[in-house]
């Protein structure tokens, strides 16, 4: 537990006006002092002068004042003693009868009455006594035990605060000139001093493990997936309108989105889905086919009641001339009717060029958005080779009863080409990137400003702003770590997030090598290993929205919502430029971290339609509402 920082505040518990100069007069009223005169004899002679003496009486004439009156040294002792303040102990030097001149002794000393009231000003005197000793020994307890505190926990809790509250700066590695777009901090500018991580409460264990609130999914008792409800159980019409080809382009996980496309579009067009073609042209240049990905017999049997799905065409339309389109992207079921029906009808064979993002997230039917989610999370099933790699993978990521995290690290060279973004790369680094980025045809846009687009949120995290999102949520250094990517890209870019978090593992450092070699140059085939391991994670963290993030969410959020942490990239990065120019201590960071992800743990939210389908949220990403239903809402 943080032991909070303590500031001391000029204005705290004073009044403003004390320190106003409009403001005159005493700030504060002294209390009467305990200390006593130490003219003892006075008092002896007070007590002597009121003893009967046997020899006479006094040859002075005194009179008494009556006991009482106002003006009687006894009567005013009294209503101090009764009020906590003895008269005797201030003014010890006063007789406690007053006498005057003129009058007589005789009289006071034979009143009972002066007598009486004499006992009882001694005995309330002793009382006054008694109780001023007691007060004493209580305030000296009270401050013996004070200094005591101090001596034991002082020194505790001010070590405490003062490694928590020490600023976390940059690491000192090589680094280019500011001028250089700003990508790296100058070398030697400053070092970076590991802090001590407190984690969150342990609140449960598993196996024996203890584990803490950090590794908690989020609260979903009343939703679960309801993609079979209302399902419709006929035979398929026998009939069809043609047959579609389709080529799912893209990496993984886009075309495994385009071909859930695709069969809801088959299905909408009375049309047979011919197996999907892949993608070979990629960056990847991945040559795996559709079954060497999939289990296409488990794909072709869930399916078989929803659309007609064959391996190859038929002979007899084997010779025609496929007629090419390219659907327009975010098209509703309306568009495939009106517009690319009559084609199909006409020509039989249709062949599309292009599967991703050509069908809209919001405004379909409940039933198209089911089977959308019956394609993805039930029918492509990952095949034998990688679901059982990918199993094997996550044992050992469990081994002793451990948790992991799968952290979905998007530095790879291609995707910082593609968005321009060289944070802390050299010039040189930058310039390469460039250089791939006007290489790539169909990528649009060339000229980039990286630093603009990293402080809007558009970068995928640096490795070191991703060591320090995890230290800052509270993650320890034990943590062991799966990467869910490929190699991170720039020289020495990885060391900052290993040396605060070595137990980091990959497909690659937790594989054998013969386990491995049938997945050699076979980059989508290791990225469904990735899927597998990452899916059944404990917490699952992306650095940039992309396809694998999008899918791996999203098939969480459908089985179960398990816990997966959606950085705030925009604001979070400028937490890391405070912390980095010292505006703000390492303690005041994890705290605003905290706070910032506090509702970013993937916890149950509608998918709200946006104004432009391509900048809203994916339907794959978050099946809710479509694919999951709040059961507190069923009558």
């Amino acid at each position: 537990m943080m032991v909070p920082q303590r500031h001391h505040n000029s204005n705290d518990g004073v009044s403003q006006r004390v320190n106003s100069p409009r403001f005159s007069g005493p700030i504060t009223r002294r209390a009467h002092s305990f200390k006593r005169n130490n003219n003892s004899n006075d008092i002896n002679n007070s007590t002597n002068s009121n003893t009967i003496q046997n020899n006479g009486l006094s040859s002075h004439h005194e009179i008494d004042l009556p006991v009482n009156s106002p003006r009687s040294e006894a009567f005013r002792s009294t209503v101090l003693v009764d009020g906590f303040e003895s008269g005797l102990e201030r003014k010890t030097g006063q007789h406690v009868s007053q006498r005057t001149h003129g009058g007589v002794a005789a009289k006071s000393l034979l009143n009972p009455g002066f007598v009486s009231l004499d006992f009882r000003l001694r005995e309330k005197r002793k009382l006054g006594h008694l109780m001023f000793m007691m007060f004493c020994g209580l305030c000296l307890f009270l401050g013996i035990l004070k200094i005591c505190m101090n001596g034991w926990f002082g020194s505790v809790i001010e070590t405490n605060e003062s490694h928590q509250d020490k600023p976390d700066s940059i690491t000192s590695r090589n680094q280019v000139d500011q001028k250089s777009h700003n990508l790296r901090y100058r070398e030697g500018e400053s070092s970076i001093e590991r802090t001590p991580m407190t984690e969150s409460r342990v609140i449960g264990s598993q196996n024996g493990v203890e584990y803490s609130e950090i590794w908690m999914k989020p609260d979903s008792e009343n939703f679960a997936p309801c993609i079979n409800e209302g399902r419709r159980h006929k035979k398929l019409d026998v009939k069809t309108n043609g047959y579609i080809l389709v080529n799912a382009n893209g990496g993984l996980n886009q075309m495994r989105f385009g071909i859930c496309d695709m069969v809801v579009i088959a299905k909408v067009m009375k049309a047979v889905l011919v197996l999907p073609s892949l993608d070979h042209k990629s960056y990847w240049a991945d040559e795996s086919g559709f079954k060497d990905l999939f289990n296409w017999q488990h794909f072709l049997q869930t399916l078989e009641n929803d659309v007609h799905i064959v391996e190859t065409l038929p002979p007899s339309y084997a010779e025609l001339v496929p007629f090419n389109k390219t659907p327009i992207s975010w098209s509703k079921t309306g568009y495939y009717k009106a517009e690319v029906l009559p084609l199909l009808k006409q020509h039989k064979v249709m062949y599309f060029t292009h599967t991703d993002s050509r069908l809209a997230n919001n405004g379909l039917s409940s039933s198209i958005q089911k089977l959308r989610c019956r394609v993805n999370f039930e029918a492509l099933k990952y095949s034998a080779p990688i679901e059982e790699l990918g199993n094997t993978l996550v044992s050992r990521m469990r081994q002793n009863g451990s948790l992991y995290i799968a952290l979905h690290l998007r530095y790879e060279k291609d995707m910082l080409a593609f968005t321009g973004c060289s944070h802390n790369l050299t010039t040189a680094e930058d310039n390469e990137l460039r250089r791939m980025r006007y290489e790539v045809a169909h990528w649009k846009e060339k000229e980039i400003n990286g630093t603009e687009r990293r402080l809007l949120g558009g970068c995928p995290l640096t490795p070191r702003e991703t060591s320090l999102l995890l230290r800052g949520l509270g993650f320890p250094s034990s943590t062991r770590i799966y990467l869910v990517a490929g190699e991170a890209f720039g020289n020495g870019s990885m060391q900052y997030l290993k040396d605060h978090f070595p137990n980091i593992y990959s497909h690659s450092t937790l594989s054998t090598e013969d386990e491995l070699n049938p997945f050699k140059n076979h980059q989508n085939m290791l990225a469904g290993i990735d899927y597998v391991v990452a899916l059944q994670s404990d917490v699952f963290i992306y650095t940039y929205d992309g396809n694998m993030a999008k899918a791996i969410q999203g098939h969480r959020r459908f089985e179960g919502f398990k816990k997966t942490i959606s950085p705030d990239k925009e604001n979070f990065v400028k937490l890391v430029d405070n912390l980095d120019e010292g505006k703000i201590s390492w303690k005041k960071f994890s705290s605003k971290v905290k706070a910032l992800h506090k509702n970013q743990a993937g916890a149950p939210y509608l998918r709200v339609a946006g104004e432009f389908p391509k900048l809203e949220e994916s339907f794959y990403a978050n099946p809710y509402p479509g694919c999951i239903c709040d059961k507190t809402t069923e009558k």
